[in-house]
């Protein structure tokens, strides 16, 4: 077996995951083998698992001292809560909840419930630790995850919703979530008295403050009478917890990026139409597998490339344009995983030695076959200040052959507000520079030109 990296995961105590090259393993610790062992085995798990609910997992050795060697099949491209939309956290949660009601069911218990747990193949969400759950005592009637899950899907959505707190604000810098205390601080005196805030905010903080932390009484390990009265008091509380899930799930807001295939403020119709048939052209043209759509906005292209049949990863810096996406992907099941990441701060390493979650360009870099950059290098270039050569550098280094690239000229009309009287800042820019630049990395392949001051072109990567 090839060698094995050093664990990236060590705050469970029942095991840890190692990954080696794509492959991802995790070894499971004695004292905990017999309630993985019996998950992998139940029912309910290879169920889930045949769904797509959970990765394929297969056992691979069983140690001398007890434990386990699992190996899982990896996701494709790995993703964490803070490049969520809010969309995809309430999907996240919402599986969450109902994986905890049926294990219960089936004679489980969901241990704890964190988004981490998640990530998303395409816009379907898959559950990723198995060793969250463990075999359920009959009279156990309490869920002992319910404060976790408060903590780390319900405060995020409802400083989504309420405050338009995106999620890298909330789980990026908290990475257990937001306690009661730190949610009531931001939320106004006169609404802590009122829902939701009374009951899922106001009350809990109040306790915690007087001493009396609620997860230890209210959630902790109250013993029923009989195993009928358990679980009828677990199912109701995954049934409240879900509803109360479903009504802060933030509204579709339509600001101006949310708009932009509506208004189309660049373009005519006739040009918008030049410009995507270019695209779809080029796309049945090379057939490409794994695309990255970089700031996609609502993801007519990225919706293209999939319809021909690749695997899209798009991302835009705005969650309201990303939450559009992955509603129209999952409503037409297509492989695309939109993510909330800004390409001119795209997060880095995260948690210890920054090693427990991977920075977004290590994730990308040489996964991508085919880059689309449309209607985004000149926000690069005026708004970031970034070097035009600088973003070529970056565009090669993403792609393993193909890049389509819009040039905008100066003159625009869009460029020109976006500059904002600094005109003179990229006088020197012109379609021959433009084209310059590029062929440092790239060979120009085919172009079009979309309008006066807008040109459309297919490049492949050099020595490919």
């Amino acid at each position: 077996m090839r060698e094995i990296e050093t664990s990236r995961s060590f705050r469970d105590p029942d095991g840890f995951v190692f990954r080696s090259d794509d492959r991802i393993f995790r070894r499971v610790l004695p004292h905990a083998a017999g309630d993985a062992l019996a998950f992998l085995s139940s029912a309910f798990f290879i169920e889930q698992s045949s769904a797509g609910v959970f990765p394929a997992t297969q056992i691979l050795e069983t140690e001398s001292n007890g434990a386990l060697f699992l190996e899982h099949e990896p996701i494709p491209f790995p993703n964490y809560p803070y490049e969520w939309s809010s969309a995809m956290l309430h999907a996240a949660g919402v599986l969450s909840l109902e994986l905890a009601r049926r294990a219960m069911k089936a004679g489980f218990i969901l241990k704890d419930a964190t988004p981490y747990n998640v990530m998303f193949e395409g816009p379907r969400p898959v559950f990723l630790d198995i060793l969250s759950f463990r075999r359920r005592d009959a009279l156990e009637s309490m869920w002992p995850a319910y404060a976790q899950y408060v903590q780390t899907f319900l405060y995020p959505m409802l400083a989504a919703k309420h405050f338009h707190l995106r999620l890298d604000e909330t789980l990026l810098a908290h990475r257990d979530g937001l306690e009661p205390d730190r949610l009531m601080a931001i939320v106004p005196w006169y609404r802590r008295l009122l829902p939701p805030f009374l009951g899922a905010v106001t009350i809990p903080a109040l306790l915690e403050r007087n001493g009396n932390d609620p997860s230890q009484g209210r959630y902790g390990g109250r013993r029923a009478k009989d195993p009928a009265e358990a679980a009828f008091v677990l199912d109701r509380l995954f049934k409240r917890a879900l509803k109360q899930l479903d009504r802060q799930a933030a509204p579709q807001r339509h600001g101006e990026a949310s708009r932009y295939m509506d208004d189309l403020p660049s373009y005519t119709r006739a040009e918008f139409e030049t410009k995507g048939h270019f695209v779809d052209e080029m796309f049945r043209r090379v057939q490409p597998k794994q695309v990255l759509d970089i700031g996609c906005n609502t993801g007519h292209f990225s919706l293209l490339a999939a319809r021909t049949g690749a695997s899209v990863v798009a991302i835009d810096r705005d969650p309201d344009v990303a939450a559009i996406l992955w509603r129209a992907a999952s409503h037409e099941r297509l492989d695309i995983l939109p993510l909330v990441v800004d390409i001119a701060r795209p997060p880095g390493g995260c948690g210890w030695l920054n090693q427990e979650s991977a920075p977004f360009l290590d994730r990308a870099r040489g996964r991508f076959d085919y880059v689309l950059m449309l209607a985004l290098i000149h926000h690069l270039l005026v708004s970031e200040r970034i070097p035009l050569s600088s973003i070529f550098d970056l565009a090669a280094d993403l792609t393993t052959r193909f890049a389509v690239v819009e040039y905008i000229d100066p003159g625009d009309a869009q460029f020109r507000k976006i500059a904002r009287g600094r005109d003179s800042l990229h006088a020197d820019l012109t379609r021959n520079v433009f084209e310059s630049d590029a062929q440092r990395h790239f060979q120009i392949v085919e172009a079009r030109e979309v309008s006066p001051v807008r040109r459309i072109y297919l490049l492949e990567k050099m020595g490919t």
